[in-house]
């Protein structure tokens, strides 16, 4: 049986980051599935250094085109290579003469404005990036965003704020927090990154800003990293970073075996939304009920009490419960346990996780309080939903490879 030729490829990606990470993951994706041989170049930190790259003695390339430094020092390189990055309206943008797999920035905020259109929103912004050769992705989903807005004739503001930096820091925040005071409320806000996002909800706390009832907030990476890093769960859209790689291994594996993709440009689709309580709005009309709510999100899984809450609104324990019943029909306690309950099926779902760790996590006092929850909420122990889900999730699974 003859053996598949071996080829020398470099990755040129900051892994550091996970947008490039899940695109790396694609390309193992596709070598796993191939008979492709490519012995791979990667720096050990996972940053990307360019000095020498031009007679680096290789067979290929696939690089993140979205660093101008990358674009500049492949340009007259001779060996195949495959470009990877935001897409761009203006298609004089794109590289000549070089396969391009790009993520659709217009479809990733069109993504994000509908899933908030759809909470009922009606204000919106953007939260963006200070303006740079390294960040013309987030210039593109700036455009995006401003034509969808008026195409529908709504309101809305864009705000770059400052580069992330230590000794700029504290100015920044405090300018972020006003941006947002002076926002009309309700509104809906999407960040180009769930970094941004993550200072957002940051300001957010800080101000004491309800969220998601005042402020709706959604990222964009799905970084788990990030998510780990905030009080309040962040939405955030999902990018198809690993169907990116996936087909820039192919092509490239296409030009390896003699094909001509010299001018193929592919837009892919972002994935879907993993939708978390910054971005699930609610019309709530009592400031007491939205400012409780908020705090509830940050606190709740840190076994957090009805009077806890009622000391943070400003009001007693009676009161709130009154208002709670009201807006919601249940007391604060309830809305306490309903959250907690919702992070412990969460993890249950997706983690496989100790019961006494996610009893622990999600602010259940002992082991046999969570399981008392569970039996009365759900009919069923943890242990029995983490098997379900497991079921289900392994039918899913089966069902995709089948298809």
């Amino acid at each position: 049986m003859k053996m598949p030729a071996t080829h020398k490829i470099a990755l040129l990606f900051n892994a550091n980051k996970i947008y490039d990470r899940e695109v790396i993951s694609g390309i193992a994706s596709y070598l796993k599935s191939t008979r492709a041989a490519w012995d791979l170049f990667m720096e050990e930190d996972f940053r990307c250094r360019l000095n020498g790259i031009d007679t680096w003695v290789g067979d290929g390339i696939i690089a993140d085109f979205d660093d101008p430094q990358i674009c500049e020092a492949l340009a007259d390189i001779k060996i195949p290579v495959v470009a990877v990055g935001g897409s761009y309206e203006d298609v004089r943008k794109y590289p000549a003469g070089v396969p391009y797999v790009a993520t659709d920035n217009e479809a990733l905020i069109r993504m994000a404005f509908d899933h908030l259109i759809e909470g009922g929103l009606r204000n919106f912004a953007l939260f963006s990036l200070p303006e740079s050769g390294e960040n013309r992705w987030a210039q593109e989903r700036e455009s995006a965003f401003c034509q969808l807005m008026q195409k529908d004739r709504l309101w809305a503001e864009i705000y770059r704020g400052h580069a992330t930096a230590a000794p700029t820091w504290v100015d920044a925040e405090q300018n972020l927090i006003q941006w947002v005071q002076r926002l009309p409320k309700p509104i809906g806000i999407i960040a180009v990154t769930d970094a941004r996002a993550r200072q957002l909800l940051q300001a957010c706390s800080i101000a004491g800003i309800p969220v998601p009832e005042q402020v709706a907030v959604l990222g964009i990476d799905n970084d788990p990293l990030t998510r780990v890093l905030t009080r309040i769960p962040l939405s955030s859209v999902i990018q198809g970073a690993v169907e990116i790689g996936r087909t820039a291994a192919q092509l490239l594996h296409q030009m390896l075996s003699g094909g001509r993709v010299r001018d193929s440009r592919v837009l892919v689709a972002p994935v879907g939304i993993n939708v978390q309580a910054s971005s699930s709005h609610q019309s709530l009309s009592h400031p007491s009920v939205m400012r409780g709510m908020h705090f509830i999100r940050q606190y709740a899984c840190q076994g957090i009490k009805t009077e806890q809450v009622a000391d943070y609104v400003g009001v007693s324990r009676s009161s709130l419960d009154a208002h709670f019943r009201r807006e919601l029909g249940h007391s604060v306690h309830t809305e306490i346990l309903k959250y907690k309950l919702k992070a412990a099926t969460k993890i249950l779902a997706n983690e496989n996780t100790q019961i006494a760790d996610v009893a622990v996590s999600c602010g259940f006092t002992t082991v046999q309080y969570l399981n008392a929850v569970f039996r009365r909420e759900l009919d069923c122990t943890p242990r029995e939903y983490r098997d379900k889900a497991s079921v289900s999730r392994e039918s899913s699974q089966f069902g995709a490879l089948a298809a």
